[in-house]
């Protein structure tokens, strides 16, 4: 492919008014009119792009000199630039150069945080997703939750790189987070302590003879811990039971994505052979697909693969793919349906372009774009959940979804009886759902249920971790922050 840097984001990306270097040499006298008609005349010969940027350079000089206060021209060509990236769709942005050097910080996670990763959304700022085991994940703030105040200032009118800034600092410093939450429409405050964030990429449990591995991100290395993990559960399934693991839970709520060679190894693991994904861009010479290569580390065990609102990106592709191959039943509330590539395109030492450059289709052909991966069975967190009404198609000027199949999808003949019985939410006498606690996770003991009945055994395994494993796979990550976009060469 001829992307530089191609990338495929989770859901949060640094956004917001940027400022940055010029693009346009400019000297002292003139109008930046007359430097713009300069500047087009010498490669540009459409009289259209000439006429557009010469109001441009028109606008500029109008605010410069009559704005209330005074206003320079650099100020004033990055914030035309960044309008000029962040308009096309939520995830494409431009960088300075000490944004650049701060997403890379966010990437090594020097710094004190909350383990919330944010997005922008009309001007406001929004989690993503809390990072488990993280202070925002301990306090209870959840995926759609507005932050409107920290240190009890309000944040309204901020980029989301200074709301950002605003909530990093030191480890062991306090932070007061108030947020509004849309599912109820109360305002929370939430006094908290910044740590360094240690994010446990690779989590696993064994519940009877049942393995269970959750994956909170796609990052570095995502692959060959979650293959470590389900070996670990081998062993520990003989050392329990005498025997052998039965079926495979695969955990994939609230993971925002990561990167692309990690979905597609992931892929890989559990899928023998035919397409994974593929990537169709501007240029039919950079679109790009990825089979399987005759591999299936679990030898055919029935497999489960949890999904929410917050499953996004890599995940989807994960989820699309096992869906699409009849590999896995899908269990829990539809995914987010980012089905977008982005590519970084450095520009020297002044930034760099995160620039949309692709969409990504599944097995079958279809783009999830807006739209996102619909669970062969449905099953609410909570009995009042309302399945995460925060998703790619509520966001402004989105991606169209286009140019993927467009036939309603088939419904599944292969799934166990037992789909039909399985409650669409919890019971009302339910315990309040703790991601830490199996026993109160309601889409945990119906997967449970149905990947039980996949293998032929009768009686639910139980909810009693028998065996746990958490590897750290990262040391540690960024404060509240965005996804950590990490480089995908191809």
């Amino acid at each position: 492919m001829k992307f530089r840097t191609g990338l495929l984001l989770g859901t949060a990306f640094v956004v917001g008014v940027v400022v940055g270097p010029a693009t346009l040499r400019l000297t002292g006298s003139g109008t930046f009119t007359s430097a713009i008609a300069r500047e087009v005349s010498s490669h540009d010969n459409s009289a259209e792009t000439v006429r557009l940027l010469t109001l441009l350079g028109t606008v500029m000089d109008v605010v410069r000199a009559e704005y209330v206060q005074p206003v320079t021209d650099k100020d004033l060509i990055n914030n035309a630039l960044d309008g000029m990236v962040g308009n096309l769709d939520p995830h494409s942005s431009y960088m300075t150069a000490k944004q650049f050097h701060d997403m890379q910080t966010e990437i090594s996670g020097k710094f004190g945080g909350l383990g919330l990763q944010v997005q922008e959304e009309s001007g406001h700022v929004r989690v993503v997703s809390p990072i488990d085991g993280t202070p925002g994940a301990r306090a209870g703030i959840q995926p759609g939750d507005f932050i409107t105040m920290v240190d009890h200032k309000s944040i309204d009118g901020m980029t989301l790189d200074e709301a950002v800034r605003k909530m990093r600092g030191d480890p062991g410093t306090k932070i007061s987070l108030t947020i509004v939450r849309p599912k109820t429409g109360k305002t929370l405050t939430f006094d908290l302590t910044r740590e360094i964030v240690h994010v446990q990429i690779v989590r696993s449990a064994l519940y009877g003879s049942t393995g269970y591995i959750r994956l909170t991100e796609f990052d570095d290395a995502l692959e060959s811990d979650m293959k470590a993990a389900f070996e670990k559960l081998h062993a520990d399934a003989a050392k329990a039971h005498g025997g052998k693991l039965t079926g495979l839970i695969l955990d994939l709520r609230s993971n925002p994505g990561g990167k692309l060679d990690q979905a597609i190894a992931v892929s890989d693991d559990f899928i023998k052979d035919g397409e994974i994904v593929s990537i169709r861009g501007r240029h039919p010479e950079n679109n790009q697909r990825w089979d399987a290569r005759g591999t299936d580390i679990t030898d055919g065990l029935p497999i489960v693969v949890l999904t929410n609102g917050g499953s996004a990106s890599a995940s989807e592709i994960v989820a699309g793919a096992l869906k699409d191959h009849r590999r896995a039943v899908i269990l829990g509330e539809k995914t987010f349906g980012k089905g977008s590539v982005q590519t970084l395109i450095p520009i020297g030492d002044q930034g760099a372009v995160r620039l949309t450059t692709a969409r990504y289709y599944t097995p079958s052909g279809r783009s999830i774009q807006g739209r996102g991966i619909v669970p062969d069975i449905a099953v609410q967190e909570t009995k009042d959940d309302d399945s995460y009404g925060y998703r790619e198609a509520d966001l402004t000027h989105i991606l169209t979804n286009i140019g993927g199949n467009r036939t309603a999808e088939t419904p599944r003949t292969d799934l166990p009886a037992i789909a039909s019985s399985i409650p669409k939410k919890p019971p009302a006498d339910w315990p309040t759902f703790d991601l830490t606690k199996p026993a109160t996770d309601f889409q945990l003991q119906q997967a449970i249920k149905v990947v039980n009945a996949m293998a032929g055994i009768s009686n639910p395994a139980p909810a009693i971790a028998q065996a746990t494993e958490v590897k750290a796979t990262k040391p540690s990550a960024p404060a509240v922050a965005p996804t950590k976009p990490p480089a995908e060469h191809h």
